[in-house]
């Protein structure tokens, strides 16, 4: 499962200038932004979004309480959703697509842990970066919290029963966890928006279209990196992480 390093230095390189070159064109948001949804819809998003908080509070209380070694991994991996999913790269109509990086804590942790990093990392980022906002919160944590992690926890388990490599299943997990994040936000913004002819469907489409032609790419990118920085945990950090199972299969 080993990346070559000057694959890996080219990939690292190719991103840093893609994100340089693309960080001074205008933009208008990040994530859903504050005041753009219904007042219904912002309390529906959060009332579902909230039980997987719950639940994944428990899970990692469990965790850390058996291995409290794990703490710094936990943060690690909560610190790259926050660096990637800060990341605003412009789409085609002046709206903003971004990696979302939970793909690296999903597999560690499970998507329940992730669900509640994910969430403070987007809280941290409407305070302190105006990504998103407050009353979004809970759309913006449903997406990239909630059906992110668990689409890529569900690929990564598939792939595993498939007998694909643990390279390969950690790059489809990241990737389309990715990639589901922005059809669910698509979703969000349809039932909201819908359009005056054609409905949800013609709505959903609009908004699809403009976030695939970012998003693509970035997800594919997004699924390389994160098999890099697997690959450096698993290197340097495999006493400590030998206690998750879906680490167990990759030794």
């Amino acid at each position: 499962m080993k990346i070559k390093s000057k694959w890996a230095l080219f990939m690292v390189i190719g991103l840093t200038l893609y994100f340089w070159a693309n960080s001074y064109k205008k933009a208008y948001a990040m994530h859903i932004m504050e005041g753009f949804l219904p007042f219904g819809w912002v309390v529906f998003w959060w009332a579902i979004t909230i039980p997987f908080l719950i639940i994944g509070m428990k899970s990692i209380r469990k965790k850390l309480k058996e291995h409290p070694e794990l703490k710094t991994m936990l943060g690690l991996s909560g610190a790259f959703a926050f660096v990637l999913s800060a990341l605003k790269i412009p789409s085609v109509t002046g709206s903003c697509s971004h990696p979302t990086g939970v793909g690296l804590g999903t597999i560690l942790f499970g998507p329940t842990a992730m669900s509640v990093l994910g969430t403070i990392v987007l809280l941290f980022q409407s305070l302190l970066l105006a990504h998103g906002g407050l009353t979004t919160l809970g759309a913006n944590a449903f997406s990239m919290a909630v059906i992110g992690p668990f689409i890529a926890y569900g690929v990564f388990r598939m792939g595993r029963k498939l007998n694909l490599s643990f390279a390969v299943s950690v790059f489809l997990a990241a990737m389309l966890g990715d990639l589901g994040t922005y059809l669910v936000t698509s979703v969000q913004l349809a039932l909201a928006f819908p359009a005056e002819v054609g409905g949800f469907i013609a709505s959903f489409a609009k908004f699809a279209s403009i976030f695939g032609l970012t998003q693509i790419p970035l997800a594919i990118s997004e699924g390389l990196l994160t098999v890099l920085v697997m690959n450096l945990l698993l290197k340097y950090n495999m006493p400590e992480l030998s206690h998750l199972p879906t680490v167990k299969e990759a030794s």
